[in-house]
């Protein structure tokens, strides 16, 4: 049996040529191959799937993945497809979404994510990637050092101006078992007039569980204040005030992230960010923790869906008192 080998491509995702027909059963036998692979290169393009309905996307995510993941604590809304497919977030199409780990905030975040493409957008579109080990690389290490020895701080205001309201993000109307979940997880949260306000720190740095390589693994610059869009920024912070924003984030002694080094952190991702436009029927195969991804701006309807899978052991809790 021939095992399939990914093709190294300048500028873009390794390639893997799936043989005409493959399906799910074809991916199956092969799984322990392409997660070799993975952990490689930390995303591999499977290109030959032909995945054109919501049921094939899903058959191709459970031969994927071994553990599905049921998102908790969401930032955007998406639609649920059952068996763990849901659809991308929604966002708007001129908008770029900014380089992330998905759910990096989580305490047992996915380790894998599984993209499908369904229809391809006009122009655009991209789910462009960064090596998360080399972003730790090329991070001044003065930074880097700061967070690693700190940890980085998410503050969220489900108020449901922009984000999901808290009943949506925990999938419960039940304020009590809100607190539950929050005290399982290591979040503190605190009720007031507008909603639920909650904080809680975590690692910027994490260790890979296969490769063991450390990588650059959070959401501190695309959940900060200084990456809204200027105008949206300064609508919110008039109408809630600086402490009250929908979201940020913070060292994780509580020192302000300053708009240099959200820039400087994007900056690391854009220089090394690759892409590959999307064409129908493609598959995206992702490692969350070597690799951050992002969404250019597209025009025309544009149809990708995801299944995140292998969660990752839980971390600890915050160490000290927030």
């Amino acid at each position: 049996m021939r095992e399939p080998e990914p093709v190294l491509r300048q500028g873009r995702p390794p390639e893997v040529r799936c043989p005409s027909g493959a399906g799910p059963d074809w991916l199956v036998g092969r799984r322990e191959v392409l997660y070799g692979h993975l952990a490689a290169h930390g995303v591999l393009l499977l290109r030959g799937l032909d995945v054109r309905s919501v049921e094939e996307a899903r058959a191709v995510s459970g031969a994927l993945i071994s553990v599905p993941y049921e998102e908790r604590e969401g930032f955007a809304p998406r639609v649920g497809h059952g068996g763990g497919l849901y659809s991308s977030t929604v966002w708007p199409a001129d908008q770029p979404m900014c380089m992330h780990n998905e759910l990096s905030y989580a305490r047992q975040p996915p380790r894998v994510l599984v993209l499908s493409c369904l229809r391809a957008p006009e122009s655009g579109g991209a789910t462009a990637v960064a090596d998360a080990r080399r972003v730790l690389d090329v991070l001044p290490r003065s930074l880097t050092d700061a967070f690693r020895g700190k940890g980085w701080l998410l503050e969220r205001h489900y108020n449901g101006w922009v984000g999901l309201p808290w009943q949506d993000a925990f999938s419960t109307d039940d304020a009590a078992e809100v607190e539950r979940y929050c005290a399982a997880q290591g979040i503190h949260p605190r009720w007031c007039g507008d909603g639920l306000h909650t904080r809680q720190r975590r690692p910027a740095v994490v260790v890979h569980p296969v490769t063991g390589e450390l990588c650059w693994f959070n959401q501190i610059a695309f959940l900060n204040r200084w990456t809204m869009e200027p105008s949206v920024r300064d609508f919110l912070t008039l109408e809630f005030g600086t402490d009250g924003l929908p979201y940020d984030t913070a060292f994780g002694d509580g020192e302000p992230v300053g708009e240099p080094t959200v820039a400087t952190v994007n900056a690391a991702y854009d220089r090394l960010a690759v892409r590959e436009a999307w064409r129908d029927g493609d598959v995206l195969l992702i490692d969350n923790v070597l690799t951050a991804h992002a969404v250019d701006p597209y025009t025309g309807p544009r149809e990708v869906v995801v299944a995140m899978g292998d969660p990752l052991s839980p971390r600890a809790a915050s160490p000290t008192p927030l």
